[in-house]
Parts: C-alpha cells; structure tokens; sequence
C-alpha cells in the first residue's frame, strides 16, 4: 500500500498546462451551476446524469494533468490507457450527463442568448460540424486518428515535442466528443441532420474491426514498434515488448467493450422512444 504522500504525488500535475486546468475547471463551474437551477423541471436531469458527466471530467483532468500524464510518456500501455479515457470513456460518460440539457443553463444570460445563438447561425462553424458529424466521416474520424497516432514515425515525433503531444491529446478528447455526441444524441427523430438508432449502431460495429486489428498488430508484434519509450525511459522495469503487449490489449478489448456499451444503450433509447410514440396510439385504442 502506497503511503499518503505517494498518493498525493500522483495527484498533483507533473507539467502545468493551464488550458486543461481552464477547461476543467470552467466545464464542471458551468455544469453544476446549470444543474443546480434546473434541478426541480420534471425533464431535469438527476443524480445519476450529475455523477457520469462530473466522473468522466474528472477521468479526463486526471490523465491530462497529473502524475498520470508523466507515466504516459514513458509507458506505453499507459499512454493507451490515457487515450482510452480521452477518446472513449470520457467523453462517454461525460455525454451521458446530458450536457446540452446542463450547460446552456449554466452560462451567464449575455453568453446564453447573444453568445450561442451568434455561434449557430455561423455558416463556417455549422458547415464544419455537419462535416465532422456525417456518418461516413465521423467513424472514419474516430478510428484513423487512433492509427495515426499509433504510426511508429508520427507517434516518435508527438512523443519528444511538447506542442505536438498536446495537440495529439487534445485532437483525441475532442473528436472522441464528436463521435459520442453522434452516437448519443438525444434530439427528437424528426430533427433534422439527427442520425437514426439504426445508423448509430452501424456506426458502433464498423468502428470495433479496425480497433480490434490495430490492438492486435500491436499486442502480437515481435519487436518493438514504439523505440522512443526507449529513448525516453521507462517509469517501470518492465520489458519493451510486455509494455507494448499490454498496450496492443488495452487498444484492443476495451475500446470494442465501449461500443458493446454504447449498442446496449442506444438499443434502450430505441426501445423507449418507440414505447413513447405508441403511447398515443395505446390511449386512443382504449377510450
């Protein structure tokens, strides 16, 4: 067992980066404050949404800003492990919480109606997020920044240059954002651009395969494929290829849980919004 000020090391940030601190900080003020003055709507979310959006924030805080994020630079399948979290769980839990409910009612009133409203009606910002969110670009999105990121070269370079490290994680948190906000998305089916259940869980079947394929290659290679945890050190004494086989079973079983996941609950959203349409329809068959 660890001592308590070794678990305090752990905590505390390794480097700063203020615009993770910012984010953070700013993302859960704003989130709790919207879901303190909503609270009593009927449609407010409750506890459950409050804890799955605070939780995946804070899963996102910890392994862009503290001891965390040092061991990733020297552990491979830490490093795995922390775009898990940036790319899938995060985001996921986060979007759980049912943000687009939360935050808007969080923001100060001038930023709500002057700030928002400006940002929508943007014709560059919507073209660029109804090109991200397409249903054939959002996968292919998703799943080849994964690759990219992983190509040995690219990976090397991202490694040894600050700004290209932080924008490797941050390109991870926000399309992981994108992808889940697509998959997730809790508009009527009528809206417009609003992708059916049925897409989404195609969606979440072809991006399992690629996954599964790279967490493989990775997990089963007989050298080392990543020579810069080399160059930089290990923070634990394990072997290049235990760590970069650890981290091959990271890419490879929980990113494919996550879309099992995801399925399960798109499939109960299927089935609620179905039973809430054929209310109607069961009412007037009784009366």
């Amino acid at each position: 067992m660890l001592p308590s000020h070794s678990v305090l090391t752990y905590l505390l940030p390794w480097d700063f980066y203020p615009a993770v601190v910012l984010f953070c900080t700013l993302l859960a003020l704003v989130y709790v404050r919207g879901w303190l003055r909503i609270r009593n709507n009927p449609q407010a979310p409750g506890y459950a949404p409050l804890i799955a959006f605070l939780v995946g924030l804070g899963l996102v805080y910890v392994v862009m800003h503290t001891y965390v994020d040092y061991l990733s630079q020297h552990m491979l399948w830490i490093h795995r492990v922390q775009h898990l979290v940036l790319h899938h769980l995060g985001p996921f839990l986060m979007l759980l919480g049912a943000p687009w409910k939360v935050l808007p009612a969080g923001l100060p009133a001038g930023v709500r109606h002057a700030l928002l409203p400006w940002l929508w009606r943007n014709r560059l910002l919507r073209g660029l997020y109804r090109g991200l969110q397409h249903p054939l670009v959002a996968p292919l999105l998703f799943v080849g920044l994964i690759y990219f990121w992983l190509i040995p070269d690219i990976h090397f370079g991202a490694m040894l240059s600050t700004t290209r490290y932080q924008i490797m994680n941050w390109s991870m948190l926000l399309d992981g954002l994108l992808f889940w906000w697509l998959i997730l998305d809790p508009r009527p089916h009528h809206t417009v651009g609003r992708l059916g259940y049925g897409g989404r869980i195609v969606i979440l079947s072809v991006v399992v395969p690629p996954q599964i394929v790279l967490g493989a290659h990775i997990a089963l290679a007989k050298e080392s494929l990543y020579p810069v945890y080399n160059v930089c050190g290990r923070a634990w004494p394990i072997s290049p290829l235990v760590d970069q086989q650890i981290a091959g079973l990271v890419t490879w079983i929980p990113t494919s849980m996550m879309s099992v996941i995801a399925v399960l609950v798109v499939l109960g959203r299927w089935m609620h919004e179905r039973d809430q349409a054929a209310l109607p329809v069961r009412r007037e068959a009784t009366s």
